[in-house]
């Protein structure tokens, strides 16, 4: 029979410290997960640094984004 409390590990990215952690060990203000494999957690930086690129890169190309809404015609 199946119970219906999980086992599944979770794993977070510690900013602070810069390594995995095995289940949510320090305060949440230092952690970014729950990521389901410890590859996951390993490549969390990885992947809010892309996220940032990305949104800055579009940020760049957003025509509105710098303009004064007193202006805005619509």
């Amino acid at each position: 029979m199946n119970d219906d409390v999980s086992t599944a590990r979770e794993y977070y990215f510690n900013v602070r410290t810069h390594e995995v952690e095995e289940g949510a060990q320090s305060n949440w203000k230092e952690l970014l997960g729950p990521y389901a494999s410890r590859a996951e957690a390993e490549s969390a930086l990885a992947r809010v640094q892309a996220r940032n690129e990305a949104f800055d890169e579009a940020e760049d190309h957003d025509e509105k984004w710098n303009a004064n809404p007193l202006d805005d015609a619509s």
